[in-house]
């Protein structure tokens, strides 16, 4: 009797794997398919895309932030050729996101709790040199914004931001020459913790960070994954001198 019992058993626990468990996280899709835009916006361009989308983002379970990387940033206001017709009446985050991937270089990866928007162009992780173990534990227990929205921000909008949150000093410091080639940050987020906070600002204006005592060292990230897709001789003459 022994061996049906056995077999009884591993077929209930068979049947009990095969179940979807309830408490499955739900996708980024499912959440950001819940976020109506902010703004009606038939076409996603440089003038509105980024203030849209991270004004849209909202606190949910899937993700804690959203990252436009610099590769996405150029997009729009370097290059100037990034646009995407939205259709529907009422079009979701997760619209404006599928036009971005359908009809621009633009692509979306999600890396845990963040959603990167970049191109071929952006490393997806950045670059973090602990030298004081000490500062870097005293740093993942503190907590960064409960919500933070920059929108195209400089280091120096950043940087007291940071230092207040993970109570540490930041360098460069403002007005610091050293940080004038740091791009300029646009991203949304929730909750994250001081650590994710770090790597979502390093994301953002692609620089890297290293963890000293008492202080954290921001400096540029020079890494470029790829070139710039599809760029054409005059693209110069066609972006416009400043950029914008």
């Amino acid at each position: 009797m022994r061996a049906p019992r056995l077999a009884s058993g591993l077929a209930a626990a068979a049947a009990l794997l095969a179940i979807p468990p309830l408490w499955a996280q739900p996708s980024w899709q499912e959440e950001f398919a819940k976020m109506p835009l902010t703004e009606r916006a038939p076409e996603l361009d440089r003038h509105n895309c980024v203030r849209v989308m991270l004004n849209s983002f909202r606190r949910n379970p899937a993700t804690q932030a959203l990252i436009f990387m610099p590769g996405a940033t150029d997009e729009f206001y370097f290059f100037r050729r990034a646009r995407a017709t939205l259709t529907g009446a009422a079009p979701t985050l997760l619209d404006a996101v599928s036009a971005l991937t359908n009809q621009t270089h633009i692509v979306a990866t999600f890396q845990p709790p963040f959603l990167l928007l970049h191109t071929a162009e952006d490393p997806l992780e950045p670059l973090a040199v602990v030298e004081d173990q000490r500062t870097a534990d005293r740093i993942r227990k503190r907590n960064f914004e409960r919500h933070a929205v920059f929108n195209d921000r400089d280091w120096d909008f950043v940087q007291p931001i940071l230092s207040f949150d993970l109570d540490t000093r930041m360098s460069p410091g403002l007005h610091a020459a050293a940080s004038n080639h740091f791009f300029r940050h646009s991203l949304a987020e929730f909750d994250l913790t001081g650590w994710d906070g770090l790597r979502a600002v390093a994301l953002a204006g692609k620089t890297r960070f290293t963890v000293k005592k008492g202080r954290i060292v921001f400096e540029g990230d020079l890494r470029y994954l790829a070139r710039p897709a599809d760029l054409t001789p005059d693209f110069l003459l066609n972006s416009g001198a400043d950029g914008r």
